[in-house]
């Protein structure tokens, strides 16, 4: 495909917007073990990009940024192996479903679904912060079914992997050395098989990418360098910025995100009856 010259600079333009933000996403999840993809969703959302192709573009930039921080958790042994392989099927489960199954859902309801969700996760993540970690002893149960449901949200909605399961074993008292060594560790071969189910879905034509392949690829590059460049960082800016408050950041931009884009959508869901008929008997009462 030849590329006019006028488009280049749209390209550029592109791609250096998605390299500032894989790049600040990436240095914030590597501080703190989540929220790559919760912060990378608000902002492809907030610039129109449809649901499913938020969720293609960040598991494909995944692909690269997991693996790089999961090779450095394993040379420096951070990764609980029986936590690892617990989480890892149970999330390729889960995350295989929910790629599919959003595919198949109207833009725009789809949207609204995710940025409520990505609302709620940030006002999680925003107490995550302000509190500190609970005591209780270190366990094994349940870890699949959170696996499942990580992997399901994070695919469907973009993002929650890291603040769904880094959260929820951190909570329960598991050192966060090797909860965020495990989870980030099993988190590449999560995304690789989202990744591998929205390619899937192109294949068969479920899935159509809009705006091109010229733009997405320039997102999809941004995202991948910015996020590379960042991965080696991480460690350095958790010794000089506490993790509460890089988390506590995040949380309030994936937060404003969220109502912003909510105010902006709010008329087009005016459109669909059942949020039509939910607003007037909201009303009545």
């Amino acid at each position: 495909m030849e590329i006019q010259g006028e488009f280049w600079p749209v390209l550029a333009t592109t791609f250096g917007l998605f390299l500032l933000v894989g790049f600040l996403a990436q240095l914030i999840d590597g501080a703190v073990g989540m929220a790559y993809g919760v912060i990378s969703s608000s902002v492809l959302l907030a610039f129109g990009v449809p649901p499913a192709q938020v969720s293609a573009t960040i598991h494909a930039a995944e692909c690269f940024t997991t693996g790089a921080s999961g090779a450095s958790h394993m040379i420096h042994r951070n990764i609980d192996w029986k936590l690892f392989w617990r989480l890892a099927p149970a999330g390729v489960v889960g995350g295989v479903i929910g790629a599919y199954l959003l595919t198949g859902f109207d833009a725009t309801f789809i949207k609204a679904v995710v940025i409520a969700y990505l609302g709620i996760l940030g006002i999680f993540m925003l107490a995550r912060a302000m509190r500190g970690p609970r005591e209780e002893p270190p366990h094994l149960k349940h870890v699949v079914p959170v696996g499942v449901v990580g992997g399901f949200l994070d695919a469907s909605g973009g993002g929650g992997w890291g603040p769904i399961v880094t959260s929820t074993l951190l909570g329960r008292g598991h050192p966060p050395r090797y909860v965020i060594g495990s989870v980030n560790s099993a988190e590449f071969v999560v995304t690789v098989a989202i990744s591998i189910t929205f390619l899937w879905t192109m294949l068969t034509g479920r899935f159509v990418l809009e705006g091109g392949l010229a733009v997405g690829g320039a997102a999809l590059g941004g995202l991948i360098v910015g996020g590379l460049i960042a991965a080696p960082l991480a460690g350095f800016v958790t010794k000089i910025a506490p993790a509460r408050l890089l988390l506590a950041a995040a949380a309030v931009l994936v937060i404003g995100l969220s109502i912003w884009q909510g105010i902006q959508l709010w008329p087009r869901l005016l459109e669909y009856p059942v949020f039509r008929e939910f607003v007037q008997q909201a009303a009545l009462r």
